[in-house]
């Protein structure tokens, strides 16, 4: 089943997500191989693509686990939460309706 895994990221933790980036991008790597990602990305904080030292404000993932218990256990270990990236995490059930 897919799940929706939402980062909420700390105030001022950009220079803590930069560093943390590649182990996190790493993880995302490995669900892609395995064709267990439908998606990911940041969410900008201000309006804009790149949006500079503003930074994001969290990320979304929507990947395939075999449970909402390995899909929890799967977003407790991602670096961003190690280095404290993320305040919260939230994870739930996510069903794919379109495209």
């Amino acid at each position: 089943m897919w799940y929706l895994i939402e980062g909420f990221d700390r105030p001022d933790s950009l220079h803590v997500r930069l560093a943390a980036r590649p182990a996190h991008l790493d993880r995302l790597r490995a669900l892609l191989d395995e064709g267990r990602l439908l998606l990911a990305g940041p969410c900008p904080a201000i309006d804009a693509e790149d949006p500079g030292p503003a930074g994001f404000s969290g990320s979304l993932i929507v990947a395939e686990f075999e449970s909402l218990a390995a899909a929890r256990a799967w977003a407790e270990a991602d670096p961003y939460v190690a280095a404290g990236v993320y305040e919260r995490v939230d994870v739930r059930p996510f069903r794919k309706a379109l495209p």
